[in-house]
């Protein structure tokens, strides 16, 4: 009888520690945002711009079936717009930007940065991606791994303070201070 309980306990230790393998050559996700059930999801839906009225009604175009239609809603081009930019222009860097990229620039340009900038933030993540347990159950560890690049606000605003610095953004001073 004790042996059947120590077989059937190493039987379901092995299966626990065979259950994490599983997710172990997948990417961890930084933030999962998504939604993994099939209901609604509110983030998609967008209101269609109003209808107007054109000024000469023999200047509308012909219609194109299945093609895009003045009212649908364009969320980059209009983010682009209310950011102070103009949509549809793929000119390359606006006049006024090109001494902000020639600084950015002067020490040059590495070629991939962003494939490279990913794989070693994978790789970092991997490495502080928490305890056993918390690698087996796949809990996101997110601000775990990179607790120790925060940023204090409260210290920072302090020091900029004390250095004499307006910051007229942040928060008034506390009576406590």
């Amino acid at each position: 009888m004790h042996k059947a309980k120590v077989v059937l306990a190493l039987a379901g230790a092995a299966l626990l520690a065979l259950s994490g393998c599983g997710g172990s050559g997948k990417d961890p996700i930084l933030m999962n945002v998504r939604s993994e059930t099939n209901g609604p999801d509110e983030f998609s839906i967008l209101p269609p711009k109003a209808l107007e009225m054109p000024k000469d009604l023999a200047a509308l175009p012909e219609p194109t079936p299945g093609g895009a239609n003045r009212t649908d809603p364009q969320p980059n081009a209009d983010a682009i717009v209310a950011l102070g930019g103009k949509p549809n222009t793929n000119a390359g860097i606006p006049a006024g930007d090109g001494g902000l990229y020639a600084y950015a620039t002067r020490k040059g340009v590495t070629a991939g940065i962003r494939q490279t900038l990913a794989a070693e933030d994978l790789e970092f993540r991997r490495k502080h991606n928490g305890r056993l347990l918390e690698r087996l159950m796949d809990v996101n560890v997110y601000f775990k791994a990179y607790r120790r690049m925060a940023l204090d606000q409260q210290a920072e605003l302090d020091r900029w303070r004390r250095a004499g610095a307006r910051t007229p953004s942040a928060p008034p001073r506390s009576a406590s201070d």
